[in-house]
């Protein structure tokens, strides 16, 4: 398409990620574009400043415009550039660079194309698909009738305008401001995540210390999710001394944290990786006896490829009828103990293990609720046990909060947790455990 003006020559550090749309500023729908465009910028070496959500609103997007080129060297904006009265991307483009809109010609025959090759007349809506900001150039949507836009504005920033739907932002993405992002190494942000299991985000923060001052460089900082707590260093440019490398610097704080936090880092973000992994480098395989779960830990196994190698299979226990008829319990360990108790979860372990010929056999009872707590075993009870070879059953009782499948999601974790520290050889607490 015409080309008003070149891809500019300055380099690119800090960006702006712009969202635009009622239905995400009201939040009737997910803003997944700036995840993705913020993941591919920080790959090659910049610095995501913000992401801002505005509304379908010309004088606010505008502004938000202004704000983001007086701070970024790159703009992404996502969303608005349809056919319809509430698409005013290009409108606010207009505004900031003080530019009229004009018609471009061979992005007017490609929307008309677009239509003709669907057997369709072009409705006169669409027509302002092909307007642009008089210096702008248009960037072809091959997979849709919205371009995308490029300017520079007042020769500080790169901005880029990308249709809202993925399909058509990725590909405009990966060809349009990818390929031509200009990050000095000098200049550039250099990020790692180091992924973390078994410790809650409090502890892990306590192990880091001052590696965690907000004043330091590289930066570090942690997000928690589902067992996971992930570290997260970012080293930015210029180093802070003369004749510092923010590669080496970033280098040295990496070998830092994970020598202060030891075993719970992973070797990659799903510990049922390091699981199948370690398994496999021993030879030895596994199996699962559920109770409460009913299946959630076998399922979060097999959904790793990979996992074939060393999982033998599972045994559904839910009725105390099956855990006697599968696994092998006493019938007397009811009576005597109840179905969630150490006992059990350690015959269920030792009986599955036997069942499944595996060389290791973890085993879930409790209670998820949100009924059937007491007082001595409230809901959120659980038991996990893990029976290995030529190493004493090891049984574990555990207090989850939160909902049903709060509890069920916990309790399969924290049984991979089991496994993945019998096999590093490591005795550590669990988070959530009770004893």
């Amino acid at each position: 398409m015409s080309s008003a003006s070149a891809p500019s020559g300055f380099s690119h550090a800090v960006a702006t990620i712009v969202a635009s749309g009622d239905e995400l500023a009201l939040g009737q729908k997910l803003d997944t574009n700036s995840q993705v465009i913020a993941d591919r910028l920080v790959r090659h070496g910049l610095h995501v400043r913000e992401h801002v959500t505005v509304p379908d609103d010309r004088e606010a997007l505008t502004a938000t415009l202004r704000r983001a080129v007086e701070t970024s060297q790159l703009v992404v904006v996502t969303g608005g550039l349809g056919p319809t009265a509430d698409d005013l991307t290009r409108h606010a483009l207009a505004d900031l660079l003080g530019e009229p809109l004009v018609i471009d010609e061979r992005a007017l025959r490609t929307v008309e194309s677009w239509f003709a090759s669907r057997g369709r007349t072009m409705p006169e809506g669409n027509r302002v698909q092909a307007m642009r900001p008089a210096s702008a150039r248009m960037l072809n949507n091959e997979n849709g009738t919205a371009p995308g836009l490029h300017a520079v504005s007042v020769g500080r920033a790169d901005i880029y305008c990308l249709p809202g739907p993925p399909r058509e932002m990725i590909p405009l993405l990966e060809r349009e401001v990818i390929t031509h992002l200009r990050v000095e190494p000098s200049q550039a942000c250099r990020t790692v995540a180091i992924h973390t299991f078994g410790r809650g985000e409090s502890d892990v923060a306590a192990l880091l210390g001052d590696l965690m001052d907000r004043t330091r460089n590289p930066l570090v900082g942690t997000t928690a999710g589902l067992g996971v707590v992930s570290v997260r260093i970012r080293a930015t440019a210029p180093a802070p001394a003369p004749g510092q490398d923010t590669d080496a610097l970033l280098a040295s704080t990496v070998a830092d944290v994970r020598a202060r936090l030891g075993p719970i880092v992973l070797g990659d973000e799903n510990p049922v990786v390091d699981i199948i992994n370690l398994l496999t480098r021993a030879s030895q395989s596994f199996g699962t006896v559920e109770s409460c779960t009913g299946g959630m830990l076998g399922q979060l196994i097999t959904d790793t490829p990979g996992c074939s190698k060393v999982y033998s299979g599972g045994l559904i226990t839910y009725s105390n009828a099956q855990k006697h008829a599968l696994a092998g319990v006493p019938m007397s360990i009811f009576e005597s103990d109840g179905a969630v108790s150490r006992a059990c979860a350690v015959a269920m372990a030792e009986g599955g293990r036997r069942r499944l010929a595996a060389d290791h056999a973890l085993s879930i009872t409790g209670i998820a609720g949100p009924d059937g707590g007491s007082d001595t075993k409230p809901v959120g009870t659980v038991w996990i046990a893990l029976a290995s070879p030529d190493a004493p059953t090891d049984a574990r009782r555990f207090l989850f909060r939160g909902s049903r499948n709060a509890v069920r999601t916990w309790s399969a974790l924290s049984a991979i947790g089991m496994l993945r520290l019998r096999l590093l050889g490591v005795d550590m607490r669990l988070l959530n455990q009770q004893e």
